[in-house]
């Protein structure tokens, strides 16, 4: 069959991809921006890749007509805009107008499960989203999912992020809240064994783990399986903005994405029922299996995707194609070569710079500015990497973001998504024996021009040192 994946660049595209290919069918990607999607060399003749914003209703042409089925797996709860459900209003209404259009039996929309009465800004969205979805000449199937447990997701990488960093918390009252987690091999199977099947047609079903926890649970929960103590306190005392913060400062997320959770968490999100775990025969794992599985998946590195890759947990509004060209006119640049002794030793060094393996040189001076950024509202540098050691256009490198990487060029170049006042680049690019390293800084008024001049004597040796140690 044609299946349309919308979302194909994000956390649960990514991992339902493969999945489709391995059955058969052919995929047409929707993204953004196709620099941004890397394809396998092996599911090169069953994907189809497409530019489409689902906000600019001319780009959704693109999509062909002939397609069997498709994925709607698009929300904005992570944007920086205030106005996120107005967005994904928009895009749904987008989306159905031309999907009425086309060949397709069945829309399948992964969401939120929305059983209270009274609900988040968040989920209330995901709920007005499947209702446009419900107007739609398809049969549209609504798998309604809580906290969702896997290497890379949100929810894991935070709660990772508390327990691992926090011996003992203060917390706000919410984390007495019930949900009902399901691992994220979980709801892949649910998504593709739904894929134009009669039985889930027109119809909307909850679909969660066996157990039923409660946040402050869940957090204990991982601090066994990681055979830590940890001690948490519970207070009726910390507002949502203090809860909010309290998660930006501590985990890797963005304050806007830490507002929209806080505020969801104080949602119940228990499973209606499990008759659709009978209906495709599914068994779902328990949360112990599931942190077991990911921190797995995390020691090996195999981690297949992360939420952080996402486009809205930075700075980005628009395509990284439209940053690829750096600018020369009117900026500062710091500019160093160096002759290499083994160009695949240096390649390596370069492909796994970031994350745990650090910035080799000056580290506690990165920190320091990771610390600054997040104190001025910034990403930080907790954001970390997917993987050790590859890297792919759109990934995240602490508090940069890829914008092209080439192992047979010998090129690789990142945009800073820190608070500046101005754009900065850095690039790393190997020609002949030698390898090339570039800061661009362009400036936004006299505060960056300042900026630049108060960093310049650190440049020295940090760039100095970091170059020396990618050769040797």
């Amino acid at each position: 069959m044609k299946i349309l994946l919308t979302g194909a660049t994000g956390y649960i595209g990514k991992r339902l991809l493969p999945i489709l290919i391995g059955q058969g069918h052919d995929v047409i990607c929707c993204v953004r921006d196709k620099n941004r999607f890397y394809t396998p060399k092996e599911f090169e003749k069953s994907i189809t890749v497409i530019e489409v914003d689902f906000l600019k209703e001319e780009t959704l042409k693109n999509i062909p007509d002939d397609i069997d089925a498709g994925y709607y797996l698009i929300h904005s709860m992570a944007s920086s805009k205030d106005n996120y459900d107005e967005l994904e209003s928009t895009s749904a209404t987008h989306f159905v107008n031309r999907i009425n259009t086309t060949n397709a039996k069945q829309v399948i929309y992964l969401t939120g499960i929305v059983n209270d009465d009274s609900l988040s800004k968040h989920l209330a969205s995901r709920k007005n989203v499947e209702d446009i979805l419900n107007t739609g000449t398809f049969a549209l199937t609504a798998l309604r999912a809580g906290i969702i447990v896997g290497s890379g997701s949100a929810s894991f990488e935070i709660i990772r992020d508390l327990v691992l960093k926090l011996p003992i918390m203060i917390t706000p009252k919410w984390l007495n809240t019930r949900c009902q987690p399901i691992a994220i091999r979980n709801v892949l199977e649910f998504l593709s064994q739904s894929l134009l099947n009669p039985l889930t047609y027109n119809q909307n079903f909850d679909i969660g783990g066996p157990d039923i926890l409660t946040y402050k649970e869940m957090l204990l929960g991982f601090a066994k399986a990681k055979n830590i103590k940890r001690w948490i306190y519970t207070v009726p005392l910390m507002t949502p903005k203090l809860s909010s913060y309290w998660l930006y400062f501590v985990t890797s997320t963005s304050y806007k994405l830490a507002s929209a959770l806080v505020s969801s968490m104080k949602v119940e999100v228990v499973c209606r029922d499990t008759r659709i775990n009978e209906l495709l025969d599914v068994q779902p794992m328990s949360y112990k299996e599931a942190l077991s599985l990911a921190l797995i998946k995390v020691g090996e590195d195999k981690v297949v995707s992360s939420w952080k890759d996402s486009l809205a947990s930075g700075r980005f509004s628009t395509n990284i194609s439209e940053y690829l060209k750096i600018p020369k006119k009117n900026c500062f640049i710091d500019r160093r070569k160096k002759e290499i002794i083994n160009r695949e030793y240096t390649i390596d060094k370069i492909w796994s710079i970031g994350g745990e393996s650090g910035w080799y040189y000056g580290d506690w001076l990165w920190g320091i500015r990771g610390f600054i950024d997040k104190l001025f509202g910034g990403v930080g540098s907790r954001r970390g990497r997917t993987n050790r050691h590859e890297i792919h256009s759109g990934d995240v490198l602490d508090f940069w973001r890829v914008l092209y990487a080439n192992k047979e060029e010998g090129k690789l170049v990142l945009y800073a998504e820190m608070k500046l006042p101005g754009q900065a680049w850095l690039e790393f690019k190997i020609i002949n024996n030698t390898l090339y390293q570039a800061a661009t800084f362009k400036p936004k008024g006299i505060w960056g021009k300042l900026y630049w001049y108060s960093v310049l004597p650190f440049h020295g040796f940090i760039f100095n040192g970091m170059l020396n140690k990618l050769i040797k």
